[in-house]
């Protein structure tokens, strides 16, 4: 055998002996654990904690101080007192505490409030009106905008007033009306006082009257044929006629000269004429672009390559000239009174090849786009308005010297200059001075 060997065989029996050895003490050393010992421990201490907290809570029950009492001072602790000893501890341990503390002043309020007057401003709550005035239960309801012959109100109002006046209605004073309020007063109360029945013939002409007007014009179609007449102005009727929906292009022009004629007995005629005219000042500022632009383009061949715009001190430092050249050239050619033509010329910046890495220009939404439109038609409006003042100047000087030249004279309504009239003055003097030397030779 080698010493390797006898090495690994001495190892092997000293594992076995300590692994022995350990088995023999391990198996000497341990218990059986005592279970009713433990649980006898633990129950001991369990009770001592659960009877601790139950003093510890009686004791806090006992001294602590009510609601309406102030709070005890934490910091210092005072020496303890045997309560069995003093049965008044607690009496004189409250008057102690009372006699230090000082109780907070109370909250000062108002004894009555204007809750009326405070709400009034604070909801502008309107006083309550006076009541209405009776009306006949069965009453046919008319509007202005129907255009009923004016006839039918004066039958209407009489039959109104007569109905008041078998009411025993009075009329109650208006205050609004100011001085005026006694006269208004007392005229309103003599028609309904001096009030008379329809007569027969009288009823007859109130029926006949209310078949004359607009009877199938409602207020929606009113309103629609308002805003027509804003978006197109009141003279383009192909139009007008064409958008009022329900009706028929005849019956939209029949109520339109009928309007135009009686539209002063509307209520609210000068907000109707306000809005319509906005509208129609809109569509002459659409067609003076249209023109300006128009004009423009007309000066170069190639608009897209050639076009040139006259900045001033208003070119800016965002959009450059090349980029300002295409929007006025493409807002012509998809033309300016269009609804949506901002939106089609975004779309158009985006498909432009040129500006493939213009992130500006593709990021700019139809609104950008608009806004910087408006800048650069102002700069061509007032360009055109400068081109057309020195073009004016030119044809003036023009006329002026043509009528000089083919008059030999003075023109009526023209004025020589005064350098022209001296030289003509010199050369006269000079041609008799020369007239009269030849006489003497």
């Amino acid at each position: 055998m080698s010493n390797e060997e006898e090495n690994a065989s001495e190892m092997v029996d000293t594992n076995e002996n300590s692994n022995e050895s350990n088995s023999d003490t391990t198996s000497s050393n341990i218990k059986e654990p005592d279970y009713d010992a433990t649980l006898k421990t633990d129950r001991g201490k369990r009770f001592e904690f659960l009877l601790k907290q139950t003093e510890i809570f009686a004791h806090f029950m006992n001294t602590a101080p009510s609601k309406s009492s102030p709070p005890k001072a934490t910091r210092g602790r005072k020496p303890k007192v045997d309560k069995n000893a003093d049965p008044d501890y607690r009496e004189k341990q409250k008057l102690q505490t009372l006699g230090s503390w000082i109780e907070p002043p109370k909250r000062e309020r108002k004894a009555n409030y204007a809750v009326d007057a405070y709400f009034k401003e604070a909801l502008r709550v309107a006083e309550p009106k006076a009541p209405k005035a009776p009306r006949p239960p069965k009453q046919p309801i008319v509007q202005d905008f129907q255009f009923f012959p004016p006839r039918l109100f004066e039958l209407l109002d009489q039959e109104i007033y007569h109905y008041r006046k078998t009411v025993n209605y009075k009329v109650p004073k208006n205050s609004d009306l100011g001085s005026e309020a006694n006269k208004v007063q007392r005229e309103e109360q003599r028609k309904i006082d001096e009030a008379e029945p329809l007569t027969e013939e009288e009823l007859v002409e109130k029926e006949s009257l209310l078949t004359q007007g607009f009877i199938n014009w409602t207020k929606r179609d009113f309103n629609q044929f308002i805003k027509v007449n804003e978006k197109y102005g009141r003279d383009d009727m192909e139009n007008i006629s064409r958008e009022v929906e329900g009706k028929s292009p005849d019956e939209v022009k029949e109520y339109s000269t009928v309007f135009w004629e009686r539209c002063h007995e509307l209520q609210d005629i000068d907000r109707i004429i306000g809005q319509i005219e906005r509208g129609e000042a809109k569509i002459q500022r659409r067609a003076s672009i249209k023109r300006a632009l128009d004009t423009k383009m007309a000066r170069y061949r190639a608009p897209f390559h050639q076009l040139r715009i006259a900045y001033g001190n208003n070119k800016g430092k965002n959009y450059t000239e090349e980029e300002d050249r295409f929007l006025v050239c493409m807002l012509h050619k998809l033309g300016f009174d269009r609804e949506n033509v901002y939106e089609e010329l975004r779309v158009a910046v985006r498909c432009a090849p040129q500006f493939r890495f213009d992130w500006f220009l593709k990021s700019r939404n139809a609104h950008a786009l608009q806004r910087r439109c408006n800048t650069l038609i102002t700069l061509i409006e007032r360009e055109n308005q400068e081109i057309e003042e020195k073009e004016r100047l030119e044809k003036k000087k023009k006329t002026g010297s043509i009528n000089v030249a083919s008059g030999g004279g003075t023109v009526v309504g023209s004025v020589t200059p005064k350098s022209n009239q001296k030289r003509k003055a010199d050369g006269t003097a000079a041609s008799n001075d020369k007239n009269k030397k030849k006489r003497k030779s």
